[in-house]
């Protein structure tokens, strides 16, 4: 009699450590899964603009873009930040350029120049 009401009682529990297995938990997981999971959902955006400052030594640079329709932003003059200086080497006053930027806080930062 023990044993038959013993057997649901561990049926429920190996089915519950199953799922509890299988399901992300954030607090197991290290660092580098955080960091891979904020860097997967990093939306890209692109738009077209005309280089109005460049700032190297701190790493910005001030550009007049189009509107971005997938921020609702109009056309407007802006700092981004930009952290790989190769970039720099596109980025000339008064050039015109393609930009890819992705949001990180409160910061824009260029990843990609066209």
């Amino acid at each position: 009699m023990k044993i038959t009401s013993a057997i649901p009682l561990i049926f429920v529990l190996s089915v519950y450590s199953l799922a509890c297995a299988q399901s992300p938990d954030p607090k197991h997981m290290d660092a580098g899964d955080k960091a891979q999971t904020q860097k997967s959902q990093a939306i890209t955006y692109q738009t077209n603009a005309v280089v109005k400052a460049v700032d190297v030594a701190n790493g910005k640079v001030t550009l007049a873009h189009e509107p971005v329709t997938s921020l609702s932003w109009p056309a407007m003059t802006m700092g981004f930040s930009v952290r790989e200086k190769k970039l720099f080497e596109d980025l000339v006053v008064g050039k015109k350029v393609g930009i890819e930027f992705v949001q990180q806080g409160s910061d824009y930062i260029v990843i990609g120049v066209k």
